[in-house]
């Protein structure tokens, strides 16, 4: 009986941290599926999905683009797991101004669709009715556990869907 709590006495922090490490990669897991969730749905109902992100309540969730219906019945909502922290993080990227573009070519602000986010006020993810992704859109979000183990769902570098990563640099 001594030799079995010594045993379950050495191993106990050594297994509290891999239960750590699983929860991190799981809620990084299901925030992935939910992206391909999201552009999936989008393509298939022709509507623009929102994936919005609540970092100070640790929530997050995918709904419909409000329309003609004010409510999503698909609509889904998640909360972090405890000890998990979620951060947007949006890195610029600067492109060249195209002063040669015809002016007749030009978009006006009466030329621009209205968008009408679900969740004006929170950071999302929005995937549009051909499976692309907002050019608003965060590029990364950052899950950290207490143990300050994290993870990285950011875009891929085709710009078409999210992936998984272990660091905030693309992998070339």
């Amino acid at each position: 009986m001594a030799l079995l709590t010594i045993v379950i006495s050495l191993t106990a922090p050594s297994l509290s941290r891999f239960f750590r490490g699983r929860t991190l990669d799981s809620e990084a897991r299901r925030l992935l599926a939910l992206t391909r969730s999201g552009q999936s749905r989008a393509v298939s109902e022709g509507i623009p999905m929102d994936l919005w992100v609540d970092a100070a309540q640790g929530t997050f969730g995918l709904e419909a683009e409000p329309s003609f219906d004010t409510s999503d019945p698909k609509a889904m909502e998640f909360t972090l797991d405890g000890g998990l922290k979620i951060e947007v993080v949006n890195k610029i990227v600067v492109t060249p101004v195209n002063n040669t573009m015809n002016r007749s070519l030009r978009a006006t602000i009466a030329s621009t669709p209205r968008v009408m986010l679900a969740r004006s006020s929170l950071p999302t993810i929005r995937f549009l009715a051909d499976g692309s992704i907002g050019e608003n859109s965060p590029q990364m979000l950052r899950l950290t556990s207490t143990d300050g183990g994290s993870l990285w769902l950011a875009q891929s570098q085709d710009g078409l869907s999210y992936e998984v990563r272990n660091t905030d640099k693309s992998e070339k």
